[in-house]
């Protein structure tokens, strides 16, 4: 169940950052998406990888943000 999650959870993530260019709201989406993966990375044991998403993922909300408050 772990390895579905996780490879669900990469799988919405590449999708949204390939999107991210056609509205803000797919920034978002992607920051989530990367804070389920931070979750992955943590369960499964790679603490490494659970920081740098976890980071990855509050990149993502500020861009989102910045981009929102410029609308």
């Amino acid at each position: 169940m772990l390895t579905l999650y996780g490879a669900s959870v990469v799988t919405l993530m590449m999708l949204f950052y390939a999107l991210e260019a056609r509205s803000y709201w797919f920034t978002m989406a992607f920051s989530f998406s990367c804070l389920g993966s931070a979750i992955y990375g943590f369960l499964a044991g790679t603490w490494p990888f659970g920081i740098v998403e976890s980071i990855w993922s509050l990149v993502a909300l500020r861009k989102w943000y910045v981009l929102y408050s410029q609308t």
